[in-house]
């Protein structure tokens, strides 16, 4: 078989209880459901023991956001973060071996440009890493796909491309021609 064995690091939680919680029905009846710390803590134990093939790739095909999906995104996403906070440590690290005095005005100028530039760069950074702390926090609740705005999917290949996304393709649009039309005035 071709297949990679990719175990995650979880912590070993005591069996998830159900809290079951009666909710009214609009027609006088209960019903029941779990809450939502609930299914985090049976999300969490099945996470870890999901076995994803190196090579996986969510499918339409899929249940939409079932655990392999979960699983999938949260590796995704935390890859990202790693990636950022690697390259922010190169950037500091860079930043402080770079600190030589230049007698050209010149060159000192060229050389605060690079530096204000590459700490924008950073800045931006660090609001990303709280949007992908965002979304795996929306990954542990069962939020994690669904359009904040519409409660719709919001599609495989949109997270795909933006991991980090909120609003499904159509919300998103429509949240841009409202921005446009405000900027305008």
């Amino acid at each position: 078989m071709g297949r990679k064995v990719i175990k995650t690091a979880s912590k070993v939680a005591p069996k998830a209880t159900t809290k079951v919680v009666a909710k009214p029905a609009s027609n006088g009846t209960s019903t029941t459901r779990k809450t939502a710390a609930a299914k985090s803590k049976q999300s969490k134990a099945t996470m870890s023991d999901i076995v994803l093939p190196e090579d996986y790739r969510p499918s339409e095909k899929e249940p939409f956001m079932n655990e392999r999906h979960k699983l999938y995104f949260r590796r995704k996403l935390m890859a990202w973060k790693e990636e950022i906070i690697r390259q922010t440590r190169e950037t500091v690290q860079g930043l402080n071996e770079d600190s030589s005095q230049h007698a050209d005005i010149a060159d000192r100028a060229t050389s605060e440009t690079d530096r204000a530039l590459e700490l924008r760069a950073r800045d931006r950074q660090r609001k990303l890493i709280s949007k992908i702390d965002a979304a795996i926090a929306r990954i542990e609740d069962g939020s994690y796909g669904y359009c904040e705005e519409t409660g719709e999917p919001i599609g495989l290949r949109r997270l795909e491309a933006r991991p980090i996304a909120t609003l499904s393709l159509e919300a998103q649009e429509r949240h841009e021609r409202r921005e446009r039309v405000f900027r305008a005035d």
